[in-house]
């Protein structure tokens, strides 16, 4: 009895689930997102100290936390050629106490205020940063101004952070997108510091503590300081907080421009990885900066095209084709510089073929605009992410920094969507025949070259 009832049981649920099935077999077709919505910036003070450091203070949010972050002119591109990765050492090195303060003591001290205290070197700049609970936000300001004016610089830690940088380097060395990267950006950059991706393991070794120091020195003041405060905060309270830390800081050196000169050319350059089951790719060249008019067309043409998962030649080499799992674009930029450039994990026997369908999606873009309803489609994923973006006191700050170090003026965060959404088909086909040219690419290849030489025969110079 329980072995029928059991069966009958049995078919009761596979009838329930055949009838149910043309159901879930019917698409049902979402409903049209709405308008994309203004990004409005906070309303927010920009004042300047009388050694030179500004200062933003932007009152945002409920969340009872503030961030404080300062944005310093000094990274690796103002690394002499003889100390390359100083920058990073250096940053690595402020977070291990100040004068007053040692590692341990340094440590205590931002966990208190719930927070740790976070120092990076980027390129272009040094960014140091405190996430704290509202009522520690004066304490921030004035831990941070320690951080920044009277670093420790501890030599009996040295060593420890050299050895962690050197294992990360040896880490990532090793990965083939890393050396596609480090050769793509010595061809369009040559001895420019963004032709550096990596110090070597002999660049870091030699680096002793009064390198640090002098870099430190030659490159840290308060007229290349930008500080900024978000969140919820007592304005009065900070204010006085960054008078008294920051007024007797000393202007120190201005900041040393060091504008980059590339040359769109077109080179195939190809490393050898034996045994290699997989190619990676990058192709691209330098294009107009953040200050160009046509750096907002471009930058939706990029996420029309490469940059976004319903681009176009993700959904050719990825969704139809299958030649890699996760291709991507992008418009990679620094202190007025960009240059595009689409890369990709390609399976080896697909590298040519790879290489072939992705320009000729460019060449499509070029020679027919794309449907309203297309690029309507990613201006909507471009301004909703853009929001999205926005929404929180760290990236709020990274937003601003982006724009007073680019000097991209106070309406560029206020137009942007609008001008996300003003580009037009034509524009897109215009961005595309003008900047964006196979003819004129990069192409770096990081293979097994036995089994690819073949295959980039068409992609050489002249074919």
């Amino acid at each position: 009895m329980k072995t029928i009832m059991r069966n009958a049981s049995l078919l009761v649920m596979a009838t329930g689930l055949i009838s149910l099935a043309p159901a879930q077999a019917q698409k049902q077709t979402p409903p049209e997102g709405g308008p994309a919505k203004a990004f409005s910036v906070p309303a927010n003070e920009t004042y300047t100290l009388g050694n030179g450091m500004k200062v933003t203070l932007v009152p945002y949010g409920i969340i009872p936390k503030v961030t404080v972050s300062a944005a310093i002119d000094a990274g690796s591109i103002n690394e002499a050629s003889d100390h390359v990765g100083v920058s990073g050492l250096t940053a690595d090195l402020m977070k291990e106490g100040t004068q007053s303060l040692s590692s341990e003591q340094l440590a205590d001290a931002t966990a208190k205020m719930g927070s740790t205290l976070d120092v990076a070197a980027t390129a272009d700049q040094t960014i140091a940063q405190l996430d704290v609970l509202s009522e520690f936000g004066p304490q921030a300001v004035k831990l941070l101004a320690e951080v920044l004016q009277h670093p420790r610089l501890p030599e009996s830690e040295l060593d420890r952070l050299k050895n962690d940088a050197l294992r990360q380097i040896a880490v990532r060395s090793s990965r083939p997108q890393t050396i596609a990267q480090i050769r793509f950006r010595k061809i369009l950059y040559g001895d420019h510091p963004y032709g550096t991706v990596l110090p070597t393991e002999a660049d870091i070794k030699k680096i002793a503590l009064q390198d640090v120091k002098s870099y430190f020195d030659g490159n840290f003041g308060a007229q290349r300081t930008h500080l900024y405060v978000a969140g919820k905060f007592d304005v009065s309270a900070l204010k006085k907080a960054v008078a008294e830390s920051f007024n007797s800081w000393g202007k120190g050196a201005p900041r040393v421009e060091k504008p980059a000169t590339t040359k769109a050319q077109r080179i195939l350059d190809v490393t050898d990885r034996p045994g290699a089951p997989q190619s990676t790719l990058i192709v691209g060249l330098p294009v107009p900066p953040p200050t160009s008019p046509d750096a907002i067309p471009l930058g939706v043409t990029n996420a029309l095209l490469g940059g976004s998962f319903n681009s176009r030649i993700t959904a050719n080499i990825r969704e139809q084709k299958g030649y890699t799992y996760s291709p991507r674009s992008e418009i990679s930029r620094r202190y007025h510089d960009a240059y595009w450039a689409e890369s990709a994990d390609v399976t080896t026997q697909y590298t040519g073929a790879s290489l072939k369908e992705i320009f000729g999606e460019i060449d499509r873009l070029k020679s027919e605009a794309p449907p309203a309803a297309e690029l309507r489609g990613i201006q909507n994923y471009i301004s909703g992410l853009f929001i999205i973006q926005n929404s929180s006191r760290g990236a709020l700050i990274s937003q601003l920094q982006y724009v007073d170090f680019q000097g991209l003026g106070e309406n560029y965060l206020k137009t942007y969507v609008a001008k996300v959404n003003s580009v037009t088909p034509g524009d897109v086909q215009k961005m595309t025949g003008q900047y964006i040219k196979p003819d004129e690419m990069t192409i770096v290849v990081v293979g097994d070259k036995s089994k690819i030489t073949d295959q980039l025969t068409p992609f050489q110079k002249g074919n």
